[in-house]
């Protein structure tokens, strides 16, 4: 089979399937090339991914950052004080300050307010109306979340969302841009957020950016040039992730309507469906590290200083692991996707990601007595990232 996962076309239809089962089955630690001349392994099984994901020693996220391409050495520097581009030991204190305002008393006392702003975003849809999902309500939900916690201006919510879709959608004609308008995306966010952790620091303020710079573990407190690129971090993860996830969970549901009117029915089974619907979707294809010592995966010899590629939506349709993967099974008992990473670099977002669904679905399947697909979504050209940008569907409103 010719092998080509590195060419954001082959993404236009979804995952490639069909290239990811032959290299599970024929070459799970596969040399790929690249067109910088060099070339990368590609990791498909899930085994192998949690390997990979587990020795952090062996496998930097640091040294070469997380995506495939080499990147400059400035914007490389830029990387640095990104949580899911640090290794241990700075990883950890920094993480650790975070990870303490995404506990499950802080998403119980956020959830009246993601609930609020996903009724406003229904309510913003006067009657029966034909939308683009993705931008009218799927986009819409996660942006309002963040820039809420944050405590952003609601006329920047616009921005932070393009220069999240110029960071994250570089390949894509109608989302991307320029190298050089994607490196001034990039720059413009962590500028703002640097302003921002400015103007907090001795705020006295109760929102997100000030509990996290006023926050001390093991003696580290964030700076403004940390919070800086962590505020690109959230913001971009925030964005792009649970809109793939709500995207691509009711493109689904919508394909196969029996489904659909299952978890309307049945809204209790929410939790385990949107797991399903995260393995299903798989929001990031890939993350890359970078051997940092001469070692080997699955017998396979891997040089110090090769870029290894963990394929994420490989690794969660692995038949080894799931039953049927290519079943979307809204009822599956034992579910442990990668969808939000593993190790020290599990997302930090995630279960605020999972409570956003949830909160989505329901809202949802109170304010619509039916939903339609009026055609095809289409994907986001990225080798990265998994999600529609366009897709059509006409609602029907209950009425009271």
């Amino acid at each position: 089979m010719n092998i080509d996962i590195y060419n954001p076309d082959n993404y236009t239809n979804g995952i490639p399937h069909e290239q990811f089962a032959w290299l599970r089955e024929n070459d799970p630690v596969h040399w790929h090339t690249h067109p910088d001349g060099g070339g990368f392994w590609a990791v498909s099984r899930h085994a192998d991914i949690l390997r990979v994901s587990k020795d952090h020693k062996a496998f930097s996220a640091e040294t070469g950052f997380v995506m495939v391409d080499n990147l400059e050495p400035d914007i490389l520097a830029m990387t640095r004080n990104q949580l899911l581009g640090m290794d241990p030991p700075r990883h950890g204190p920094i993480r650790r300050s975070v990870i303490t305002h995404f506990t499950t008393r802080m998403l119980a006392e956020l959830e009246p307010k993601i609930r609020e702003i996903a009724r406003d975003i229904m309510q913003s849809i006067e009657g029966n109306a034909e939308v683009n999902f993705v931008e009218s309500l799927a986009g819409d939900l996660p942006t309002a979340v963040i820039g809420s916690m944050l405590q952003i201006p609601r006329d920047m919510w616009p921005e932070i969302r393009r220069w999240s879709d110029l960071a994250t959608s570089a390949s894509d004609p109608d989302l991307g841009g320029t190298a050089e308008e994607v490196t001034a995306a990039t720059i413009d966010m962590g500028t703002y957020g640097f302003q921002l952790a400015c103007e907090r620091r001795d705020s006295g303020g109760n929102d997100l950016i000030t509990m996290l710079l006023q926050s001390e573990v093991d003696g580290h407190r964030i700076d403004e040039a940390e919070f800086a690129s962590l505020f690109v971090q959230i913001t971009v993860a925030g964005n792009e992730t649970t809109r793939g996830l709500i995207s691509a969970g009711m493109y689904e549901l919508l394909r196969q309507p029996e489904l659909y009117r299952w978890l309307e029915e049945n809204p209790e089974h929410l939790p385990t469906a949107i797991e399903e619907m995260l393995r299903w979707s798989t929001p990031l294809h890939y993350f890359r590290r970078t051997a940092t010592v001469d070692t080997e995966i699955a017998g396979q010899p891997i040089a110090e200083g090769d870029r290894v590629v963990m394929l994420y939506s490989s690794g969660n349709f692995d038949e080894t692991v799931f039953s049927d993967p290519q079943t979307l099974n809204l009822q599956r008992e034992t579910n442990p996707h990668l969808a939000f990473g593993h190790g020290i670099h599990l997302c930090l977002g995630a279960n605020l990601a999972r409570l956003e669904a949830q909160i989505f679905f329901e809202e949802f399947f109170r304010h619509y007595q039916q939903a339609e697909l009026t055609g095809e979504p289409r994907f986001i050209r990225s080798n990265n990232i998994h999600g529609f940008k366009h897709m059509p569907i006409r609602l029907s409103r209950r009425q009271n």
